[in-house]
């Protein structure tokens, strides 16, 4: 069966929550392991600018990307991107379904010119992953966050589309 990108609903909560936890996950993300389920609730809800996708596979949630439109009327023509995959699903094409998707949306639907997102610098499926859909690192900041104990680099990537 293949795998369905749809905007997340509430019922999605849990099964986002279930996703975040796993270790490779939130390692790679600047989320905190063990969010109570009401912190995934409130992603759910509508936000302004705030589309909240999810990738289900066989009626199961396996994956969620967020693209945030920035409101600032100076920066509207750009959107921040974070995304994850379930463990036992990664490496299968489910990243790149949700980045398809968002991807599609920004560039013909939202008018979006500037995508933006930062990865961890150890992180090479992720880095290789949005380099396949035209994203260049921009950056490397160093020490961003903290991550098992020590702090780690995030690249700091853009995709820039221009009206042809």
């Amino acid at each position: 069966m293949p795998v369905i990108i749809r905007h997340a609903e509430q019922a999605d909560a849990k099964a986002m929550q279930q996703i975040y936890q796993q270790p490779s996950v939130y390692a790679n993300t600047l989320q905190l392991p063990l969010q109570a389920l009401n912190h995934w609730e409130q992603l759910c809800q509508s936000r302004p600018g705030f589309y909240n996708l999810v990738a289900e596979l066989d009626g199961d949630v396996v994956g969620q990307l967020g693209l945030q439109q920035f409101q600032n009327q100076r920066r509207r023509h750009a959107a921040d991107i974070g995304m994850a995959v379930s463990e036992p699903f990664q490496g299968q094409g489910i990243g790149s379904a949700l980045l398809r998707t968002a991807l599609e949306m920004a560039d013909n639907w939202l008018n979006i010119r500037r995508l933006e997102l930062q990865v961890y610098s150890n992180n090479e499926a992720a880095v290789a992953l949005y380099e396949r859909f035209g994203f260049e690192v921009e950056a490397e900041l160093s020490d961003y966050a903290f991550q098992y104990g020590a702090y780690v680099s995030v690249l700091q990537m853009a995709r820039i589309t221009t009206n042809s």
